[in-house]
C-alpha cells in the first residue's frame, strides 16, 4: 500500500569483544534480526596457577549459538583486515575489545563501526572508566554509544544513559549494571542505522579526562587521604587489582593486607594510627576522618570480616597502617 513505512533490512554484523562487559550487548544483538556472521574476539589466554587455556564467556557463548569465532593476534594485521573483508560486514559492533581499530579495518565495513564504552563521555577515555570514576568520586556513570575512531574512545557520540553510581557499589558490580543497561541502547543504535544515518554529535575535547588501564600499584593506599577518597578507592579496585595496606604492629612483622570493604566513620588522630581495635571494630585514622575496615584478607588467606581478622591478629590502638 502506498505510503507505508517499509521495515529497515537486517545488517550484516561483525562483533569484536573479549571481556564479560561485552556479554550483554553481544546476546541482545544475536537475538535481534541482524544478522551477526561472527565474533572476533582476543586469542585465549593462559590463566590460574596451571595456566591453561580457558575461554572467555562470550566465546562459549557465539559457540552454543553456532556463530563462527575468530583469535586473530591483531586484528589491525594485514590478515586480520582480509578476515574481516571475507565476513562482508555492513557494521563493526565493538565492547571491550581490547585492541584500537586502524582506518584500514573501519574502512572494510559500508557503515563504519560504534563501540559501546562505559562512561558518559567526554569524561574517563580509556581502559578503566568505571573504576577512575568511582576512585574519583563520581556520582553518576553511564554508557555511550559512538561512531568508532582511530583516536581512543574520541569518535562522535550517538547514544547516551546514565545512572546513578550506588554509594556502596564497587567498580565490578558497577560495570555489570552498565553492560546490561548498554545492551538495548545497542541494538537500538543498530536498529537506527539500519535506518539510514544517525545523528551524531561531536566530543568535546576540552573535557575530556583520561581513565588508563590499572595497574597493581593503583590500589595502595594512602592514608594522608581523606576517609572519603579511601572508601571510593577500595570501591574502585574492587575485583582487580583491589586496594591494599601494611599492618606495622610493634614487635612484629610487617603484614601486607587486601582491603575488600570498608566506610568512613569518624575520627581523627595521626593518619594510618589504629583508633579501635576490638570485638568486630577496626578503626584507621585518615587524613581528615577516619576509615572502618569491614572485610580484609591477609597472604594466603581468604577474605574475612573484620572481626574473625582481629580474632587471629592482636592489633592495638597505636599500632600503624601504612
Amino acid at each position: 500500500m502506498s505510503g507505508e513505512r517499509l521495515a529497515p533490512r537486517p545488517l550484516r554484523l561483525v562483533f569484536l569483544g573479549t571481556k564479560d562487559f561485552a556479554l550483554p550487548c553481544f546476546e541482545r544483538l544475536a537475538d535481534s534480526p541482524h544478522e551477526l556472521v561472527g565474533l572476533i574476539t582476543q586469542p585465549d589466554r593462559p590463566q590460574g596457577r596451571r595456566q591453561e587455556l580457558i575461554p572467555s564467556p562470550i566465546k562459549l557463548a557465539a559457540l552454543r549459538r553456532g556463530i563462527v569465532v575468530h583469535q586473530p593476534e591483531s586484528i589491525n594485521s594485514s590478515e586480520g583486515v582480509e578476515l574481516l573483508g571475507s565476513l562482508k560486514p555492513d557494521l563493526l559492533v565493538t565492547a571491550a575489545y581490547g585492541q584500537i581499530l586502524s582506518p584500514e579495518v573501519l574502512e572494510v565495513p559500508s557503515l563504519g563501526g560504534i563501540n559501546l564504552h562505559g562512561s558518559i563521555l567526554p569524561k574517563y577515555r580509556g581502559a578503566a572508566p568505571v573504576a577512575r570514576a568511582i576512585q574519583a568520586g563520581e556520582k553518576e556513570s553511564g554508557v555511550t554509544v559512538i561512531r568508532m575512531s582511530p583516536r581512543v574512545d574520541a569518535g562522535g557520540m550517538i547514544a547516551i544513559v546514565r545512572t546513578a553510581i550506588g554509594p556502596e557499589e564497587t567498580a565490578g558490580e558497577l560495570e555489570a549494571r552498565l553492560a546490561v543497561l548498554g545492551a538495548p541502547l545497542m541494538v537500538e543504535v543498530v536498529d537506527r542505522m539500519a535506518e539510514g544515518p544517525v545523528q551524531i554529535l561531536a566530543q568535546d575535547g576540552t573535557k575530556a579526562t583520561k581513565a588508563p588501564k590499572l595497574g597493581k600499584d593503583d590500589g595502595r593506599i594512602g592514608w594522608t587521604r581523606p576517609a572519603t577518597a579511601i572508601h571510593d578507592l577500595v570501591r574502585a579496585m574492587q575485583p582487580w587489582p583491589t586496594a591494599s595496606t601494611e599492618w606495622h604492629g610493634d614487635g612484629k612483622p610487617t603484614l601486607r593486607l587486601i582491603v575488600h570493604r570498608a566506610e568512613v566513620v569518624e575520627g581523627s588522630r595521626e593518619a594510618g594510627v589504629v583508633l579501635e581495635a576490638g570485638s568486630d571494630r577496626l578503626f584507621v585514622s585518615a587524613g581528615h576522618g577516619a576509615i572502618r575496615l569491614l572485610t580484609l584478607q591477609g597472604p594466603g588467606k581468604r577474605a574475612m570480616p573484620a572481626g574473625d581478622f582481629l580474632r587471629g591478629q592482636a592489633v592495638r590502638v597505636g599500632e600503624l597502617f601504612v
